[in-house]
């Protein structure tokens, strides 16, 4: 019964689910007052009820322990951006010098979308920037509009490319896919190599090449390659292309980090090791994992259980975003 019950999740997950997730704000404050833009994907809006009082329902600026007065709010449609744009105005109780800011969108949205929030601040010595990225894991951050040491920004952007590692089912599933193709240590070892290489090669490579790949076209074509990965473990037990289907799907995953490094600036080294290291822990653990299941309920045969659920889901998501 459980394991029909998760099946059943898994193959509903499609609907749901975005490799690529993300909205980006801007605030900007002069003495008490501020104004927040948001500029969100039209595609994502659609997961939300009455997105404009959501919106705002989700986002919170506070200082000195006091929350700033909404004032006003609009929302409207950018059709030639393709994007849904939020407005609203702020009051501080007095002037702020740093700012609390409470993020809940992911919560709205899917539990994978990233808000990048860049703040500007205006004091007698020039305009001060700050700026917050937040997730379902980091719904809170201050802004102190001061720069970050070298230890706090190498930590701020190794921290983000780990977690961003592990953002989503979506990214969990790539990673599960390739421990389930995995046939051995050395193997899974490859594999992983590939699927960072890849991943790497797309961050470097796509700042050159001057194209910005819909997300839909992204997604379509990840699912196309997790359902391939699926068909091989069932039906090509001996294949020996499993290392080119890796770095496939790195470079599809790479293209989302891609678009994070573009939106939050950071150097892609550290968010790159960050992520590196999220993966090869998730990769370890997965792979026990199965292996350990193999073991204790063989005659469940849960590795062709897994890979069929892992197909049926990559040919669901595939085409539920060619139609999307």
């Amino acid at each position: 019964m459980r394991t029909r019950v998760a099946l059943a999740a898994l193959l509903v997950l499609p609907a749901h689910a975005h490799v690529l997730s993300m909205s980006s704000g801007a605030l900007t404050v002069t003495g008490t007052r501020a104004r927040y833009e948001l500029r969100m994907p039209l595609y994502e809006v659609a997961h939300i009820k009455d997105p404009e009082n959501s919106i705002f329902r989700s986002i919170h600026f506070s200082s000195k322990l006091r929350e700033a007065k909404l004032l006003d709010k609009t929302c409207e449609t950018d059709t030639a951006g393709n994007a849904y744009v939020c407005t609203g105005d702020y009051e501080f109780a007095s002037p702020p010098d740093s700012i609390d800011v409470s993020c809940g969108l992911a919560a709205i949205t899917v539990p994978n979308h990233v808000h990048l929030l860049r703040a500007e601040l205006a004091a007698p010595g020039g305009v001060k920037q700050d700026q917050a990225v937040f997730d379902l894991s980091f719904t809170r951050a201050t802004l102190r509009f001061r720069p970050p040491t070298a230890f706090e920004a190498a930590a701020t952007e190794a921290g983000a490319g780990f977690v961003r590692a592990w953002g989503g089912p979506v990214q969990v599933l790539f990673l599960a896919a390739l421990a389930l193709a995995a046939r051995g240590r050395k193997e899974l070892l490859a594999l992983a190599g590939m699927f960072f290489a890849g991943q790497v090669a797309a961050v470097l490579a796509m700042p050159h090449t001057g194209w910005q790949p819909a997300p839909r076209f992204v997604e379509a074509a990840a699912a196309l390659a997790v359902a391939y990965l699926a068909v091989e473990v069932l039906l090509l037990p001996e294949a020996g292309w499993r290392w080119a289907i890796a770095a496939f799907l790195g470079v599809f995953h790479g293209l989302y980090f891609h678009l994070f490094l573009q939106e939050t600036r950071y150097p892609a080294g550290w968010v790159l090791a960050g992520a590196g290291l999220a993966e090869a822990l998730a990769l370890a653990i997965l792979w026990l994992g199965i292996g350990r299941l193999a073991r204790v309920a063989r005659g469940l045969k849960p590795v062709e259980v897994s890979a069929s659920a892992l197909l049926a889901f990559g040919v669901i998501w595939f085409f539920l975003r060619l139609r999307s």
